[in-house]
């Protein structure tokens, strides 16, 4: 028996999530799939429509066997650093492959893009201090669609991390910037997009998912933004404020009501919209750049769920000494972001967030 792992953020957990993982059920039956999920901010800038404990419940109840959180310190960082968190998280449990979605399906022409992109790195460092978008740095390669972008980030972790993981495709059935099409299968963008819109969105999402979405407007947090930036002396020090942007953002504070009309008041070419939502996410958070610099080497791992297929896997890897440390380092510093994640996710939620993040009991499913 292997381990699969997979990396996803559930925003909503929708019919191609369930697909995905019948997919490698079905191609891979004998081995059990372990997921590393993110959890209240995420990789966009985007705050999450479940709760990390929901994503659990929903995740164990269709098919994964042994659920893993991405932390906040990674999940909320940009594809690669997103990416080598994931991983990093990914072959402590000692996974052989990695299966995710791919608007290509071609992990070899993704290879030669990791390649090529390192031969060029040079050149995309500089467009990326241009100010240039992670996709238009790298737009040399002709590769513009999200999935692949995140195809390639994890093919540069894997070759950071352990070169023998295996990357695996499966083709993406629909496209991410879609937000109007009606099919049985549609992005997490168009559902997010039609549940603004107050359209019903029971044909897109497993019947068992629909209870566990949040009403979360991300409005109910600009006060404490506001808050943030106001009394704050010097907002460089979070992770992707750059000089001269801080200054947009205290001069235009005062002058908005929320938080889209703040981001729309000092968006630019160099700033996009997703770049200022993330940056907006940490300097709420707090996420400092020199903890992210100095603690970068994952020294916790938070185990939220299994089933006994999972918890049978888990105890082969029980004498492993650096997954059994990592799993209680309460005193970590990845942890406790982690735990101030929640504490603000609470206040938009207002449901018990913390009660799940402090008991570090993982939910157990029976298999039937």
């Amino acid at each position: 028996m292997e381990a699969i792992g997979i990396i996803c953020e559930y925003n909503p957990f929708h019919n191609g999530h369930k697909y995905h993982i019948e997919k490698i059920k079905e191609m891979y039956p004998d081995d059990i799939i372990i997921l590393v999920i993110n959890g209240y901010f995420l990789e966009r800038g985007e705050i999450s429509i479940l709760s990390k404990e929901a994503k659990t419940k929903i995740a164990l109840e269709y098919g994964v066997d042994l659920v893993l959180s991405l932390p906040f310190f990674y999940g909320s960082q940009s594809a690669d650093n997103f990416a080598y968190g994931a991983i990093k998280t990914l072959n402590l449990f000692k996974i052989s492959k990695i299966v995710f979605g791919s608007e290509s399906n071609n992990t070899d022409e993704l290879k030669k893009i990791v390649k090529k992109q390192n031969s060029l790195s040079n050149k995309i460092k500089l467009n990326l201090k241009k100010g240039l978008s992670y996709p238009a740095a790298i737009s040399v390669n002709e590769l513009n669609s999200p999935n692949d972008l995140l195809g390639v980030s994890y093919i540069k972790a894997i070759n950071k991390v352990n070169k023998k993981i295996k990357p695996i495709s499966i083709k993406r059935t629909n496209s991410y910037h879609d937000l109007k099409s009606n099919n049985k299968i549609i992005s997490a963008s168009n559902i997010r997009n039609k549940l603004k819109e107050n359209i019903d969105i029971k044909d897109y999402i497993p019947n068992k998912v629909l209870k566990y979405i949040e009403n979360i407007n991300v409005e109910d947090l600009f006060l404490y933004l506001k808050y943030q930036v106001l009394t704050n002396d010097d907002l460089t020090r979070y992770l992707t404020v750059d000089e001269g942007i801080h200054n947009k953002i205290i001069k235009n504070i005062n002058k908005v009501n929320s938080i889209e009309e703040l981001i729309q008041s000092i968006k630019s070419k160099r700033y996009t919209y997703n770049r200022l939502k993330r940056m907006l996410v940490h300097i709420l958070v707090g996420l400092k750049k020199d903890d992210v610099h100095k603690y970068r080497d994952l020294d916790y791992v938070q185990i939220l769920g299994f089933n006994n297929k999972g918890r049978t896997y888990l105890n082969t890897l029980k004498n492993k000494k650096d997954i059994v440390l990592k799993s209680k380092n309460y005193n970590s510093i990845i942890y406790k972001y982690e735990l101030k994640s929640a504490y603000i996710y609470s206040l938009i939620s207002k449901k018990d967030i913390i009660s799940f993040e402090t008991s570090h009991k993982p939910i157990k499913k029976s298999l039937q």
